[in-house]
């Protein structure tokens, strides 16, 4: 347990930290920090959800001149998803500086927008490498002011065929500054990169937890493949998870799963390649505030993802990787709390979940299909509803903003603060989750009323938005 006060941080960041209920660092920011502190190139090794994100904005954060409207530090991150968590977590802890400016610049959303925040001034962007290098080769972003260059979830990236678009990055960024490079494993493509762009890095490795070590039941079913997805179903019932996450191999399955769960009567969602970013940013929004019961994805579409409270992860399908299983099952049970990993295996799959037991060092525990029995006969329904507002970053809306229209007296009855759940803004639409009973209520008020003064337009979100 060391606290975040042994650190060389402004009393300003170490109260922030407080304020948002860091009370001791993980083991990668213990390991890491005072190495990236000390200004030193880092190569620090650690899974997803193990605290990296703050490990490196506290250090880029602390090289920061927020008088200086030029950009200082800049974050490459595999996906969308991932940058977004990432550019959400950088404004929080900059909470201790005034005037801190974080632009994200990925694919999907047009690039005048982005260009206009970067015009206006920006201290740290936060990107994919595609996205980035539009930027640079139009102009638009200038890295000569960059102090802190950081790749996240780098095996990621060159996983995705990045290799080349790092390196035309980092080419363009200044030779003195500090890298910061943080990875789940260490592949190959690590050691090109850090030999070709990094100064005499420090490597800090934090192993992963076995299997044994987690707080995960795992329970396998043996299935024949017709039977696979209505399996699904059985399992949601009986164990009725509030929040589950289903890991499918191909998008044709999120899809045909989707469509099943859909017909049966959950409130399940899909994320796979192709899907268009507005969609995407809904999809989540809703998975995250607990007003979607069931998200069934791809690992492609997955990467980057860290969803609290989540409940329990559904191995649809059995993956050719044991080390994809275990970061999978891994998304639940986290920061001290139990999580259930359900994987459905039929005889085609036992080779590969035989490498999944070497892996884990332990064997696999199979229940019968004739146990799984409706604990309830009422139906599985998320404790939250989304309601959409249309307007978002572009229209200066904040969380606060929303929370303040909602438990006010204008427009409607004032709601508490436990009746509404997490508040997502994005580039055009903010998203807030409320009790499912308050629903319609809460968005007839946010129609009647205002928001930052003004009037808006909102709507609760149905699965009719994707059907």
């Amino acid at each position: 347990m060391t606290a975040f006060s042994t650190l060389p941080l402004s009393p300003a960041a170490l109260a922030n930290l407080t304020q948002l209920g860091y009370e001791s660092m993980t083991p990668i920011q213990a390991a890491s920090l005072p190495i990236a502190l000390a200004g030193q190139d880092l190569i620090a090794q650690a899974q997803t959800g193990s605290g990296k994100t703050a490990a490196f904005a506290l250090a880029l954060l602390a090289k920061l001149n927020p008088r200086w409207f030029a950009v200082q530090a800049m974050v490459l991150c595999p996906t969308r998803e991932l940058a977004d968590q990432v550019t959400v977590e950088i404004r929080r802890l900059a909470r201790a500086e005034e005037n801190i400016k974080v632009v994200t610049l990925c694919g999907g959303v047009a690039l005048r927008g982005q260009r206009a925040s970067l015009e206006h001034g920006a201290h740290v962007v936060v990107g994919t490498p595609g996205r980035i290098m539009d930027h640079l080769e139009r102009g638009y972003l200038t890295l000569e002011g960059l102090n802190t260059l950081v790749l996240d979830e780098a095996d990621r990236m060159l996983d995705m065929g990045f290799f080349d678009d790092i390196v035309k990055v980092a080419k363009q960024c200044p030779a003195e500054r500090q890298t910061l490079l943080f990875s789940a494993t260490y592949p190959e493509g690590i050691e090109k990169l850090a030999n070709q762009f990094m100064r005499s890095p420090k490597r800090v490795e934090i192993a992963a937890p076995k299997a044994d070590e987690l707080l995960i039941e795992q329970r396998f079913y043996e299935v024949t493949h017709p039977n696979r997805l209505h399996t699904v179903g059985q399992l949601l019932r009986h164990f009725r998870p509030v929040s589950t996450l289903a890991f499918c191999n191909t998008k044709q399955q999120c899809k045909d799963l989707v469509t099943l769960l859909q017909e049966e009567g959950f409130y399940a969602l899909a994320l796979y390649g192709e899907l268009e970013q507005r969609e995407r940013d809904q999809v989540l929004a809703q998975f995250a505030n607990r007003s979607c019961s069931v998200l069934v994805a791809t690992d492609v579409a997955s990467r980057g993802l860290d969803i609290a409270q989540l409940e329990a992860v559904i191995n649809v399908d059995i993956t050719p990787d044991p080390e994809v299983h275990v970061h999978r099952i891994g998304r639940t049970g986290r920061a001290g709390a139990t999580g259930l990993a359900l994987s459905l295996v039929t005889l085609n799959d036992m080779g590969r979940l035989g490498k999944i037991e070497v892996y884990q060092n332990q064997p696999s525990t199979f229940y019968p299909l004739d146990t799984l029995a409706p604990a309830s006969d009422a139906p599985l329904l998320p404790p939250m509803v989304t309601v959409q507002i249309l307007g978002g970053r572009k229209e200066k809306i904040r969380p606060g903003d929303v929370l303040g229209a909602l438990t006010s007296e204008e427009g409607g009855p004032a709601y508490t603060r436990e009746q509404i759940g997490k508040i997502a803004v994005t580039e055009y639409s903010t998203f807030v989750a409320v009790a499912r009973e308050i629903g319609k209520a809460a968005c007839a008020k946010l129609n009647a009323g205002k928001v930052k003064g003004k009037s808006v337009r909102a709507r609760v979100m149905t699965l009719a938005d994707y059907t």
